[in-house]
């Protein structure tokens, strides 16, 4: 299975899975989701909420794509996904501002961003969910910043 994932990956480029998850706007709504996709051995490894007066929608990168799909659709929750990518910060604050330059640059829009909590390889890591995840991709590589993959975050 992993070599498969590696190869798709490979045609694709490094790319994640990230899952915008519609939840009620209410106590324990968020602790439904992450005990049923905790049940079923799916981790979150970043997460963002926003929150409305009547709903709120959490967006997540996890281990397990695949799996988390099935949980929420067994679970009835409303959510839709899409590809993002995720890069390796270097080590320093100005690092983040560099990595936003060469974005920048390419007039590539960034559509939204949130950290991970996990660290791969020991350093920070961001996700990015752009307009043209391809174009990106080339012009972040060409300057020398890791570009992660999903075989990069799961287990």
């Amino acid at each position: 299975m992993q070599t498969n994932a590696k190869t798709t990956e490979a045609m694709r480029g490094p790319k994640v899975r990230h899952f915008s998850v519609f939840l009620p706007n209410r106590v324990g709504a968020l602790m439904e989701l992450t005990k049923a996709l905790g049940e079923a051995n799916v981790h979150i490894c970043g997460l963002d909420v926003i929150n409305t007066a009547d709903s709120a929608v959490l967006r997540m990168v996890v281990d397990d794509p695949g799996r988390c799909k099935d949980v929420l659709a067994q679970k009835n929750f409303a959510a839709t996904e899409s590809d993002a990518i995720v890069v390796e910060l270097p080590q320093g604050p100005e690092k983040l501002a560099a990595v936003l330059s060469i974005l920048l640059t390419a007039e590539i829009n960034i559509e939204f961003t949130y950290s991970l909590m996990i660290r791969p390889r020991g350093k920070a890591v961001l996700l990015l969910h752009v307009e043209d995840e391809d174009f990106a991709i080339e012009m972040l590589a060409k300057a020398g910043v890791a570009v992660l993959g999903q075989s990069d975050i799961s287990r």
